[in-house]
């Protein structure tokens, strides 16, 4: 396998402790991920023509794969940095916001691009991940308080930086706009939305884009802010709104899932959008760190990786 990923869990209510332990498969839905380490196990076993080669990889998460995760820790100085707990990166993240967070089969075991990249930036330096469970509105007034740093899709943006410090970008987006399949309403820029009813997350950009047309005159539509993006979706299929407006990565995801159902109608590719890792306005020492994991992570191809598996691109 290309990396091991830690994924011991312990569930606390909506807490969940990932251990700095090495297993042989992802954090990741573990159907998905049972069904590709045996493909992959297969594949293997008939090339060298021997069906006890299974075993031994199977056997293989012994002293020489902990060797291998231990002599990939970054040698990063983290002596000035403060965590809340010692020795655990504590997380805020809002789960329900798929692929990047989402809730596995079993309800409980958080899974999803921010999780495995948070989850090899915290094993990397060293640490544990304690992944915090927290509604997007207000995420960010737990930063220091209650996690060290949010994880969550944030987007960096010039209004925010001002308030809070955030790592290198880790994945690019744009916004972009859903319909329900059978609406052939053609949309080549926002101004379209006019007159029409779009469901957004309360407090993201998309919420806040829209709202800039609103509040200048430049369109007028009615904008229903939902806690939730799974709300936006439902609302769509229930006829209550004609539209989502929505992160393009998020909308990658849906429509991947469910492309009898939805229409991908427009992406604004003029103006990208960057996500970051946030951290507490004076937390330099553990930004520093940050970015140069993430640069490693970029380096070696854990980022590349992850993408594909999460979004194939």
């Amino acid at each position: 396998m290309q990396s091991k990923r830690a994924t011991e869990h312990t569930t606390l209510g909506h807490v969940f402790l990932f251990e700095n332990t090495t297993l042989c498969y992802h954090n990741r839905a573990l159907k998905k991920t049972e069904e590709k380490f045996m493909k992959t196990v297969k594949k293997i076993a008939a090339l060298l023509g021997a069906a006890a080669l299974s075993i031994s990889l199977l056997a293989g998460c012994g002293k020489k794969a902990e060797e291998k995760v231990e002599n990939a820790k970054s040698n990063i100085d983290l002596s000035g940095v403060k965590f809340i707990s010692d020795g655990v990166l504590s997380v805020g993240c809002e789960v329900g916001y798929p692929p990047f967070e989402d809730f596995a089969e079993d309800g409980k075991t958080a899974i999803g691009y921010d999780i495995d990249i948070i989850t090899e930036v915290a094993r990397r330096l060293g640490l544990k991940v304690n992944i915090i469970n927290t509604a997007w509105d207000g995420i960010f007034a737990g930063i220091d308080n209650n996690y060290d740093v949010v994880c969550s899709a944030c987007t960096i943006t010039p209004e925010r930086k001002e308030s809070m410090l955030f790592s290198d970008p880790y994945i690019s987006n744009y916004q972009a706009v859903i319909l329900k399949k059978g609406n052939n309403k053609k949309i080549t820029s926002f101004k379209d939305l006019n007159g029409m009813t779009v469901a957004v997350q309360k407090e993201t950009t998309s919420d806040e884009l829209l709202s800039d047309y609103k509040s200048t005159g430049t369109i007028s539509l009615e904008i229903v802010a939902n806690e939730k993006v799974l709300s936006c979706f439902t609302q769509l299929d229930n006829g209550e709104v004609d539209a989502v407006c929505v992160d393009s990565t998020v909308a990658d995801g849906y429509l991947a899932k469910n492309g009898d159902k939805y229409i991908y109608a427009y992406k604004d590719e003029t103006e990208p959008e960057f996500f970051g890792i946030v951290m507490g306005l004076n937390n330099t020492a553990l930004q520093k760190a940050v970015n140069e994991v993430l640069a490693e992570m970029e380096k070696d191809g854990f980022i590349k990786e992850t993408l594909d598996y999460w979004f194939g691109l």
